[in-house]
C-alpha cells in the first residue's frame, strides 16, 4: 500500500510550532549574532528533531532579492588560481571577511564566462561580482559583467566610474629595480611573466611591446625601464625572455635558457618570487655563486622566498589584506573609492 508524502515543513510551519517569529527562525540559521546562543541552540536542536534544515536560499532570493552569494571571477582557470600564492592568499582574505558576513563565495573563471549562455544560471543567483586580475585582453568579460547592472568590485584594474583596488606596480618594480642597479650591472636581464599572450617562452620584440595591452606585467616592465633608463643602461629587447604562467616548471626552463646565453646575465629582474626561486635553483645547480656571480630579485614576497638560502630580495605585497579589503568593499554599498595598497621592499641575500 503506497504511503502518503509528508508536507516539507516551511519556516512559517517551524515558527508556530517553536512559538517564535520566522525572523528568529531565520536568524538562527543565517544570523547567529542576532539571538543569545542558549536562544539559537534551542531553535536548531528543535529544527533538527522537525527534520528542517534551514530556510530556502531560492526562497530567500526571490523574496528579498538578495541570494548571500558573492561571485568572483578570476583571469585563470580555478585549479591554477588555487595553487598560485597570490591569487589563493587573496580568496583567503576574501573568505575571512565573508565568513563573517555570513556570505558565500562563487568562483567563476573569466575563461567560461567568455563562452555564451554557460555561467547564466550563476550569474542569476548572485548579489554582485568581485573581479580578480585583467580578465581577458579584449574585455568581453568586463562588459558582460557591467551590463548586469549588479555590485562591481575591481581588483588589480581599473575600470571607470568602479570602485577598484590596486597595489602600485610600476611604482613597485621602479623601486626594486633602482635598488638593485645601485650596483651597475655588466649584463642585464629580465624574466618577465605574460608580457605577451604567446603560449611558450620567447625573448621580446618590439612589436611585442608596442602590442602589449594594459596588465600588471606591463606596469610592472615599464617600471622596471624607468629605473634603467635613470641608470644610463642599455638593455636590448632581446635579453626580457617572457614566461606564459607562473609556475616553477615554465620559470626553470626560462631561466636555464637566460642563464646559458652569452653573455650570461649578472642579475636578472624576475617579475615574480616564483620566478627569482627557479633562477636560484637553476643558478646553484649550475654552480654559480649567488650573490657574487649572480644577483637574483623578486616580486610579490612569498614566505617561501624569504625560507630559502639565500633568501630572495623581493616586493611585498600583501595579498591576504587586499581580499580582506576587496571583501570589506563589496559589503559598503556606497564604498566607490579607488584604493592604491602599500608595498614594501624587503632586503635579502640574492640582492643585498
Amino acid at each position: 500500500m503506497p504511503t502518503r508524502k509528508t508536507k516539507k515543513l516551511t519556516i512559517k510551519d517551524v515558527a508556530r510550532i517553536l512559538e517564535v517569529s520566522t525572523a528568529t527562525v531565520s536568524n538562527a540559521f543565517n544570523r547567529p549574532d542576532q539571538l543569545s546562543e542558549a536562544l539559537r541552540e534551542r531553535i536548531l536542536t528543535e529544527c533538527k528533531k522537525l527534520g528542517y534544515v534551514g530556510p530556502s536560499a531560492a526562497g530567500r532570493y526571490l523574496r528579498t532579492g538578495r541570494s548571500g552569494v558573492v561571485g568572483v571571477v578570476l583571469t585563470d582557470s580555478l585549479a591554477y588560481s588555487m595553487s598560485d600564492y597570490v591569487a589563493s592568499h587573496f580568496l583567503a582574505g576574501l573568505a575571512e571577511v565573508f565568513d563573517e558576513a555570513h556570505l558565500n563565495m562563487l568562483l567563476l573563471s573569466a575563461r567560461d564566462m567568455d563562452q555564451s549562455g554557460r555561467q547564466r544560471q550563476h550569474e542569476s543567483m548572485v548579489d554582485g561580482y568581485i573581479a580578480y586580475g585583467m580578465i581577458t585582453s579584449d574585455g568581453r568579460t568586463y562588459e558582460h559583467l557591467l551590463r548586469q547592472q549588479k555590485r562591481l568590485i575591481v581588483v588589480d584594474n581599473l575600470i571607470e566610474g568602479y570602485p577598484a583596488i590596486n597595489v602600485d606596480n610600476r611604482g613597485a618594480a621602479y623601486e626594486i629595480a633602482r635598488y638593485a642597479l645601485k650596483e651597475k650591472p655588466q649584463n642585464l636581464g629580465i624574466l618577465g611573466l605574460r608580457v605577451t599572450s604567446f603560449p611558450r617562452i620567447s625573448r621580446l620584440t618590439e612589436e611585442d611591446i608596442d602590442s602589449a595591452p594594459e596588465s600588471i606585467s606591463i606596469d610592472r616592465l615599464n617600471g622596471y625601464f624607468d629605473a634603467i633608463k635613470e641608470a644610463g643602461i642599455e638593455l636590448p629587447l632581446d635579453r626580457i625572455w617572457n614566461i606564459p604562467l607562473n609556475t616553477h616548471r615554465w620559470a626553470y626552463q626560462a631561466a636555464r635558457e637566460a642563464l646559458n646565453t652569452v653573455p650570461r646575465p649578472d642579475l636578472l629582474l624576475c617579475m615574480s618570487d616564483v620566478i627569482a626561486m627557479a633562477t636560484l635553483q637553476t643558478a646553484l645547480q649550475m654552480g654559480l655563486r649567488v650573490p657574487e656571480d649572480l644577483r637574483i630579485v623578486g616580486f610579490d614576497g612569498i614566505p617561501e622566498a624569504q625560507n630559502l638560502h639565500p633568501t630572495i630580495t623581493t616586493v611585498q605585497q600583501h595579498s591576504v589584506e587586499k581580499g580582506r579589503r576587496a571583501a570589506r568593499m563589496f559589503l559598503e554599498a556606497d564604498n566607490n573609492q579607488n584604493l592604491v595598497l602599500p608595498t614594501e621592499l624587503l632586503i635579502g641575500e640574492s640582492c643585498p
